[in-house]
């Protein structure tokens, strides 16, 4: 999962190294050593069909998860850091998931597809609506037609100010309007690091129409 800077506690640069820095330095509050409950429960129930492309990977745990369930899966991030510590992970655990150090706004130069994408907190990093847009415009470049995107973002329902932005229901529909059907919008729950702990947000099963 991914942050935003300053009062929300981590980088916003698009340089790698203030990403490493949080790493490094074990403040991420996102980076809990697990995966997050409902990507669990969505694989356990066969919901998350391969081959994967885990966006903003971080330290591999969700990536990990669907490759131990024999599930090609592909994990990318901004973070060479994070990326080596997923495949440090992967090779402990000897679990055959593939890692690398990538830009999700730039995901089409990857030169594939897949059927399934998952995205736990990067969508709500970007604050900048171009940005936001060059964001959904390179997960429909990688995600089959029919294949589907499952993404859990920060809630406006979230309280205070720490932590990342919030984005709201019609946020996210505005934001896949075209050439997207959502199936589902529901109410979910991060886990996150002391001090902040729990926080509320949403979870969107989001399918790629056809050209």
């Amino acid at each position: 999962m991914s942050d935003s800077e300053s009062r929300r506690g981590s980088p916003t640069s698009r340089e790698p190294g203030p990403w490493d820095g949080a790493y490094r330095s074990a403040s991420a509050p996102w980076d809990i050593g697990r995966p997050q409950p409902v990507f669990v429960t969505l694989a356990d129930a066969g919901q998350i069909e391969g081959p994967v492309l885990d966006s903003g990977c971080g330290t591999g745990e969700h990536a990990l998860l669907l490759a131990e369930r024999g599930i090609d899966v592909l994990g990318v991030d901004f973070s060479p850091f994070a990326i080596r510590q997923a495949r440090e992970k992967a090779a402990r655990r000897r679990v055959n998931a593939t890692f690398a150090v990538h830009d999700v706004l730039d995901l089409e130069s990857l030169g594939r597809t897949f059927r399934s994408v998952i995205d736990s907190g990067v969508f709500h990093v970007f604050d900048d609506p171009a940005d936001s847009a060059r964001y959904v415009a390179a997960l429909r470049s990688v995600i089959e037609p029919g294949g589907v995107l499952h993404l859990m973002c920060f809630s406006d329902a979230q309280p205070g100010s720490e932590g990342p932005r919030r984005v709201s229901e019609a946020d996210l529909r505005a934001a896949f309007d075209e050439g997207w059907s959502i199936e589902s919008i529901e109410p979910a729950t991060f886990e996150v690091n002391p001090p902040m702990g729990n926080a509320r947000a949403w979870l969107a099963r989001i399918v790629r129409t056809d050209d």
